[in-house]
């Protein structure tokens, strides 16, 4: 399984939504305290672009040499219709500044998150995270694809989906319990999480590990190819 740190790392450089919750600074909208990019260092420090006249400049500007407490706050939503949609939550919180001497886009401003504090609450579980692990985890690779790929999934092979509950024995029930509906939930390198549903429409997650990692989608491809190969011979 992905480490804590990995998955927090994911979440920062992914495509999950964030949002920047600093102390007496105030929005109309929320989406002005939300970065138009972000990265991180090699030093674990999260980098944010915001545009030059955002709430989050303009605080970490007056802030000058003080400490600007700041909290990262990350939002994962799954791409696909399920019950429950939000897979998990981070926080990243530290002090933010103005990155000197970064040539950023026109009409927009560097900030720095140093990293003092990390907690993930996800799939996984509730874990703190290390700042130094966080600095040396690698995200997933598959990160930027995982809502194409699990949008192609829910809506052309929802029948190949459904065969997946080969794999689960008793799990997968009899007759009038029998799992109904099953949706592709979260995607890793290590393998494919799903939400199933029964005919009174509880659900609950099952993951499928992939034999070895997927470095790619190329590598994801054939991991799929074997799973649903398995399944059927399960059928």
């Amino acid at each position: 399984m992905p480490s804590a740190a990995e998955r927090t790392r994911t979440l920062v450089q992914g495509t999950c939504s964030a949002v920047m919750l600093i102390p007496g600074a105030t929005a109309p909208l929320l989406d002005q305290l939300a970065p138009d990019a972000r990265a991180v260092g090699p030093d674990g420090e999260i980098l944010l672009l915001y545009p030059a006249d955002s709430p989050a400049v303009r605080a970490a500007t007056h802030a000058q040499d003080d400490e600007l407490p700041a909290v990262l706050e990350l939002t994962d939503v799954a791409p696909v219709a399920v019950p429950n949609r939000v897979r998990g939550r981070a926080w990243a919180s530290g002090r933010l500044t103005v990155l000197p001497g970064v040539a950023a886009e026109p009409g927009h401003t560097m900030l720095r998150l140093e990293v003092g504090d990390l907690y993930v609450d996800d799939l996984w579980g509730a874990d703190p995270v290390d700042p130094r692990e966080f600095a040396r985890a690698v995200p997933d690779p598959l990160r930027h694809h995982e809502t194409e790929l699990l949008q192609h999934l829910a809506a052309a092979h929802d029948g190949q989906m459904l065969t997946l509950t080969a794999l689960l024995g008793e799990r997968a029930g009899t007759g009038p319990s029998a799992v109904r509906g099953v949706v592709p939930l979260a995607l890793d390198r290590f393998g494919l999480r799903i939400r199933c549903r029964d005919a009174d429409r509880r659900t609950f997650d099952a993951r499928f590990d992939f034999p070895e990692p997927a470095r790619d989608v190329h590598g994801l491809r054939r991991a799929m190819h074997a799973l649903f190969e398995a399944a059927a011979q399960e059928d």
